[in-house]
């Protein structure tokens, strides 16, 4: 299984899709939620995947991408491909 992990901030409706989606389907993952006022975490964040937005979903090192990249891999395969 890969290990999942989602980077979120406060306030962000699609973080919560995210993770739902994520639950519902008995994904485990780690959330690691980061600040607005954390400038270095993002700025890293954004160099490792080139996203400015959030949530940002990564399954091992692998880019999922956002809420939107996640729901179309669950429409694709369910899923199976973060197991």
């Amino acid at each position: 299984m890969a290990k999942v992990t989602v980077y979120t901030m406060d306030y962000c409706p699609y973080c919560e899709r995210a993770k739902s989606l994520l639950q519902r389907k008995g994904i485990s993952f780690e959330e690691i939620r980061l600040s607005e006022e954390d400038e270095a975490s993002w700025d890293a964040l954004e160099k490792r995947s080139g996203m400015k937005t959030m949530p940002q979903i990564f399954a091992d090192e692998r880019l999922i991408g956002g809420y939107t990249e996640l729901a179309a891999l669950d429409t694709r395969d369910g899923l199976q491909s973060l197991r």
